[in-house]
């Protein structure tokens, strides 16, 4: 049996990351992914969005990741030509009861060390962005848009040119600990195969925790759920009215962060996503849900109308919380207290994932067994 010093199952931007890092120091390093291509879920259906870290508890690894990620972020992206925008986000409240709610956001950012954010008035607000309307807002200039796909290339080149490889088409089938490391039972087109790995990393986002599972570990806590996000676009003629992000000040009983606009790199305005827990991975657009993103944005984007919005696309978020329920963090976690010193799961890495990717893989590389 053909032996390896590290697998990674995942070729979404996390698995990517984690394999760049890893390449700094080790070698003969593989990552497995069953798509023919790199980032074919979760990494390539978001909003792109660089995030500041101010809505998550203060000590979590969703804050600490989002914080330290967006620095690593924007300065591989300059250090690699990789095309972002710092184009700053805003955070709206309409009514005196959002205004409560966004002054505890805003102290809840300061308190997690977000010193740039900003408090606007409404007056303040409309110098910004004229076609917002709102009654106040927090402001984050740090807060950008980032070329995930041109992001996950230059990960994966320069992944591969440390000697790196990646077994696109090849689907995990089996895992099983031994003394060596883990036996890895793979199949592709050609077949089922296996080979040994001394360190497992499970990165495999909407599967991972049916990879840990299969490694034996079907821990309930561990048990995904699938939340769907719905984005419409906006027509072109209304694209250019907004320069920044907007977003609603978030619903304590919802799932994301609310239905919000961003500009993407083209400079074209999206809406989405929404909250919708399913049972499947389905990426259709329902079309009759544009009266419900058009009711929920034109009280702060007025200019747009019913007739200007179409469906674009889905993403699916891999959620540790179900419908209703409270905060989960991100699951970084080797797994050696349960007998399998050398695996290293990742689970429920949502957003800020994207964001959190770079400082994620610093987090991973410290837990892998010299």
């Amino acid at each position: 049996m053909e032996k390896i010093d590290i697998a990674i199952i995942g070729a979404g931007v996390v698995g990517l990351s984690i394999a760049h890092e890893l390449s700094k120091s080790h070698s003969n390093i593989y990552i497995i992914e069953k798509h023919h291509s790199f980032g074919q879920e979760t990494s390539s259906r978001n909003s792109e969005v660089i995030h500041s870290g101010i809505y998550y508890p203060k000590d979590s690894f969703k804050t600490k990741t989002c914080i330290e990620g967006r620095q690593l972020l924007y300065e591989f992206c300059s250090e690699n030509n990789i095309p972002h925008k710092k184009i700053g986000k805003l955070i709206v409240a309409i009514n005196n009861q959002e205004i409560k709610e966004l002054d505890k956001l805003f102290k809840h950012g300061l308190n997690n060390g977000l010193e740039d954010l900003k408090r606007l008035s409404k007056d303040e607000l409309k110098k910004l962005e004229p076609n917002v309307n709102a009654e106040a807002a927090i402001y984050s200039p740090s807060t950008g848009i980032v070329d995930t796909h041109a992001f996950m290339k230059k990960l994966s080149e320069k992944f591969e040119g440390c000697a790196g490889s990646i077994a696109y088409g090849c689907e995990l089938v089996g895992i099983e600990k031994t003394k060596q490391g883990f036996a890895l039972a793979l199949k592709d087109r050609g077949g089922e195969f296996k080979f040994l790995s001394r360190v497992f990393i499970n990165s495999a986002g909407l599967s991972s925790d049916k990879i840990s599972a299969m490694a034996g570990l079907d821990n309930p806590e561990y048990k995904l759920k699938y939340c769907k996000g719905d984005y419409f676009r906006v027509s072109s003629s209304k694209s250019k009215l907004i320069g920044r992000l907007v977003y609603p000040v978030p619903k304590k009983d919802r799932a994301g962060l609310g239905i919000h606009a961003t500009v993407d790199m083209a400079c074209q305005l999206r809406l989405g996503p929404d909250d919708e827990y399913v049972n499947d991975i389905n990426y259709d657009v329902d079309p009759r849900k544009a009266r419900a993103f058009y009711e929920s944005t034109r009280q702060f984007l007025p200019f747009i109308e019913l007739q200007d919005i179409s469906p674009d696309m889905a993403g699916i978020r891999p959620k540790l919380q179900g419908e209703g329920e409270g905060f989960r963090d991100f699951i970084i976690k080797d797994e050696s207290e349960n007998n399998l010193p050398g695996f290293i799961n990742l689970i429920g890495i949502e957003s800020p994932g994207l964001t959190a990717a770079l400082s994620i893989a610093r987090i991973v590389a410290g837990l892998v067994i010299p």
